[in-house]
C-alpha cells in the first residue's frame, strides 16, 4: 500500500482519447541523462557534496606513487577525473590512476565489464557506462569500490540488475536496457540508495518479484516507459516521488486494511 506521502505521476499512463497539455515532469537537483552526460555539471555536483560533509581522507594504497602519474591511452585525467569518452573503447582501459573519483566511459563499445576492470580504484564517487553495448557484467566487478555513490548504466543491453552493487551508493540510473525482471533481494544491502532511474525497461508487474524493493530507503524512483499495468507493490516506504507515466495503467486499487 502507498504512503500517502508519496507523490505519485502516472501522466499518460494510458492512451487519452483528447490531446494532453500537461508538460512533462522535469526533476529538479538529479541528473536525468539522456545518451550523454554533461561530466562538468557531475563534477560540480561531487564537488558541491563533499565541501557540504566531512570528506574522510582519501585511501592511497601502498603502490600509489604521485611522482609517476599514470592515465589510459587516449584518455584525459585531470584532478582525480578520467574522462574516455568516444573513444570507441572494448573494454574497460588498464592503468586507470588510483585516486580517481570521477571514471567517465560513455559512448564507447564495451560489451562486458570484468572482474578486475576497477580493482584498486576504492576512492571512486562516481563511475559513468551510458551508451555502451553492455550484456554482462562480473558478479565480483564493483566489490573494489567501497565509496561509489553514483552510478549510471543507462542505454545499454543489461538484462538484469547487476550483483553485488557498492553499498555506499546513493543513485543508480539504469533506464534503457533490456531488464525484464528484478529478482526478489536485487537491492540488499543498499541502505544508502535515494535515487533508482529504472524506466524504458521492459518491465512488466510480474517481473517485480516478491521483495525487490526490500532494504531500500528511496526518496526517488522511477519506472516510467515500461510495460506495467497496475502500481507494483511492496514498494520502500519512505519514498516521496513514484514516477510511472506512460506504462499501460488503467485504474489504482486501493488497498484496504485487513478486519479482524
Amino acid at each position: 500500500m502507498l504512503p500517502f506521502s508519496v507523490v505519485l505521476f502516472l501522466l499518460c499512463a494510458t492512451p487519452l482519447p483528447t490531446p494532453s497539455v500537461a508538460l512533462p515532469f522535469e526533476q529538479k537537483g538529479l541528473l536525468d541523462f539522456g545518451k550523454s552526460i554533461d561530466v562538468e555539471g557531475l563534477m560540480m555536483m561531487m564537488n558541491d557534496e563533499e565541501e557540504g560533509s566531512a570528506v574522510e581522507e582519501y585511501y592511497k594504497p601502498e603502490y600509489y606513487k604521485p611522482e609517476q602519474p599514470t592515465c589510459p591511452f587516449g584518455c584525459q585525467c585531470n584532478q582525480n577525473v578520467v574522462q574516455c569518452s568516444d573513444l570507441g573503447l572494448h573494454y574497460v582501459p588498464y592503468d586507470i590512476p588510483p585516486e580517481t573519483r570521477l571514471l567517465d566511459l560513455q559512448s564507447n563499445q564495451i560489451t562486458e565489464i570484468r572482474e578486475d576492470d576497477f580493482k584498486g580504484l576504492s576512492n571512486l564517487y562516481a563511475l559513468v557506462l551510458v551508451n555502451n553495448k553492455i550484456s554482462r557484467v562480473h558478479p565480483r566487478a564493483f566489490m573494489p569500490l567501497k565509496r561509489m555513490h553514483k552510478l549510471y548504466f543507462s542505454h545499454n543491453q543489461l538484462t538484469a540488475v547487476p550483483k553485488n552493487l557498492p553499498s555506499s551508493l546513493v543513485e543508480l540510473r539504469i533506464h534503457d536496457n533490456h531488464i525484464k525482471r528484478v529478482a526478489a533481494g536485487a537491492f540488499s544491502g543498499l541502505g544508502s540508495m535515494n535515487c533508482i532511474e529504472m524506466g524504458r525497461n521492459p518491465i512488466q508487474n510480474s517481473g517485480l518479484e516478491p521483495g525487490a524493493f526490500d532494504g531500500l530507503k528511496l526518496t526517488f524512483l522511477r519506472i516510467s516507459e515500461a510495460k506495467l499495468t497496475g502500481i507494483p507493490k511492496d514498494l520502500p516506504e519512505g519514498l516521496h516521488e513514484l514516477h510511472l507515466d506512460h506504462n499501460q495503467i488503467q485504474a489504482i486499487e486501493l488497498e484496504r486494511p485487513k478486519t479482524i
